[in-house]
């Protein structure tokens, strides 16, 4: 198998593998990594530099009519999120049209007045693992492969060891987080030190899996939930495995490109992003913040986008423009997400690289948040597709457990109130 990703370092397959982490690390590096901003220590909030600035910007110099939720509600939930401590907020609320309401709010930069960008590119992270599932599913109604495969299938001998068994575990169950895989934690920045050591580490797929198996599985397959960044890289492998080509290669022929999303790249070693951008930080239990922009991102969730491309790509896959009506159904199928989840994503269940989560008004909405860099990302678009909203702040608040969930509160209230259509007087959750 040749290499996956630009994003991997041309590694010797016998080279060594990196040190397991301390296991007191483990859940919180897991959380960091799949959007779960968490951590155990306790740290007074970080008050972040600059003045806010909540400034209305259409896009293509159109502005949106959006009866119920406009400029002034889209500006005060952006601003709220901002008041908790985060450097900047930018947020977009699409309509079918194709009419976007932008607000902003904070400073691309601490310590300058440098607004930020309401077209900036930022890290989306596991926000990526959607558009691997859409190609994933786009295989299977090619034929090419089946949801029930296993994954010994297609990578004989991968997963094995320790009870780890790819010939029980299937494609379904790695889209869903249900194979029971052990995320083995990479090395990551829980302490400022940290980052600055391990911040340009780079490793192949299949370093990620040996990692992976060196522990038992979480629960036997199909029994249980649990987030699983190692199953993502598996699909990544299988992906390599049908096509022949690198598996960015399929998401850039098969999504980017036929959606126009031509702000959404891998930036490979590359560890800075394109402007216009706001510097990404993490907020550390001692309290310190640190400028953690410049990092190289394990793959699938190295993606740099954009809120009109991300927007742009749940419009298109919830409206059927990606997927057939019987392969979105199956996308659509949803299992409930942990306990530990749950406090984060209140009644949230999985589908197939999709989470399906309540609405205050009724129904529900489909989306895939990401946190990663220094970027926390919170999205989410109607059934149908006809309404998408991506909010990106660029901090991330691990000094506390408790900022953490209310950093994801009030990002999740503004997908919310944008969904719905209303001001927010309806219960916020």
């Amino acid at each position: 198998m040749t290499s996956t990703s630009p994003a991997a370092a041309p590694h010797h397959p016998d080279a060594p593998l990196p040190d397991r982490p301390n296991q007191s690390n483990q859940r919180d590096r897991q959380h960091r990594r799949t959007g779960k901003r968490w951590l155990a220590a306790a740290a007074a909030v970080l008050v972040t530099a600059g003045a806010a600035v909540a400034v209305q910007r259409p896009a293509d110099g159109h502005e949106a009519t959006m009866p119920g939720y406009g400029r002034d509600d889209l500006r005060r939930d952006t601003d709220a999120i901002r008041a908790l401590g985060v450097t900047g907020v930018q947020a977009r609320v699409t309509t079918v049209p194709g009419r976007d309401l932008v607000t902003i709010s904070g400073v691309a930069e601490a310590g300058t007045n440098r607004p930020v960008s309401g077209s900036g590119y930022f890290r989306m992270a596991s926000t990526s693992k959607a558009l691997v599932a859409t190609v994933v599913l786009q295989l299977v109604d090619e034929g090419k492969l089946k949801l029930d495969d296993t994954v010994d299938r297609w990578l004989p001998g991968s997963v094995d060891g320790n009870g780890n068994d790819g010939r029980r575990i299937t494609i379904r169950q790695l889209l869903q987080h249900t194979s029971g895989i052990h995320d083995d934690d990479l090395p990551g920045y829980t302490t400022p030190n940290e980052y600055y050591e391990r911040r340009y580490d780079t490793y192949t797929p299949q370093q990620i899996v040996a990692l992976a198996m060196r522990h038992r599985p979480d629960f036997p397959p199909g029994t249980g939930w649990s987030y699983s960044n190692t199953g993502y890289v598996l699909l990544d492998m299988i992906i390599e495995k049908i096509t022949g080509r690198p598996w960015h290669q399929e998401v850039e022929n098969r999504v980017l490109k036929p959606l126009g999303m031509d702000h959404t790249y891998l930036p490979g070693r590359t560890p800075t992003l394109r402007s216009p951008h706001a510097n990404g930080y993490q907020v550390f239990p001692s309290g310190e913040r640190v400028d953690v922009t410049n990092v190289i991102l394990p793959d699938p969730g190295s993606y740099v986008s954009t809120t009109a491309d991300v927007n742009r790509f749940f419009q298109a896959l919830l409206s059927g423009e990606l997927l057939p009506q019987a392969r979105l159904a199956e996308m659509r199928n949803t299992v409930p997400v942990s306990k530990e989840i749950q406090v984060f994503w209140p009644h949230g269940r999985y589908g197939l690289g999709l989470v399906e989560r309540p609405l205050s008004c009724g129904g529900s909405y489909w989306s895939h948040e990401g946190g990663d860099g220094g970027y926390i990302t919170l999205n989410g678009a109607t059934d149908d597709g006809g309404r998408t909203v991506t909010v990106s702040m660029s901090t991330a608040l691990n000094d506390s457990p408790d900022n953490a969930l209310r950093q994801e509160r009030a990002a999740s209230n503004l997908v919310d109130h944008a969904l719905c259509a209303t001001p927010g007087n309806g219960r916020d959750r």
